[in-house]
């Protein structure tokens, strides 16, 4: 059976989610690192005497702010499953709904909503 769609305890749910948000990080780092040399290129040239229309307009594609807004929605995608999926592992460990909160630093009405979902 296919080990994506097969039932799994909340223990591998959650393994799974930092597996995938390991994952991500690393596209994103990786993202950034290309966003800062970009940056550091338009500073240069800033710097040289350039105008800001020239350089933006000039800009490659994606622009340095498109990286950044992909890299920030695709790491809150992947935090949010792994939150969810952590705190469903916490609880089936028996820990509280309100240490479970207290541990990720949100109210116990947060977490009982990550649960519901």
């Amino acid at each position: 059976m296919d080990t994506e769609r097969r039932a799994r305890t909340p223990g591998e749910a959650a393994e799974v989610s930092l597996v995938a948000l390991v994952s991500e990080l690393d596209r994103c780092l990786e993202e950034l690192v290309q966003a800062r040399a970009r940056a550091e290129k338009l500073l240069q040239e800033r710097r040289a005497g350039r105008a800001w229309l020239d350089l933006v307009t000039g800009e490659a594609r994606p622009l340095i702010v498109e990286r950044i807004s992909t890299v920030l929605a695709s790491l809150s995608a992947a935090g949010h499953v792994w939150r969810r999926d952590q705190a469903a592992a916490l609880q089936a460990e028996d820990v509280s709904i309100n240490r479970i909160a207290a541990l990720f630093g949100v109210t116990r009405q947060r977490i009982s909503a990550l649960l519901k979902e």
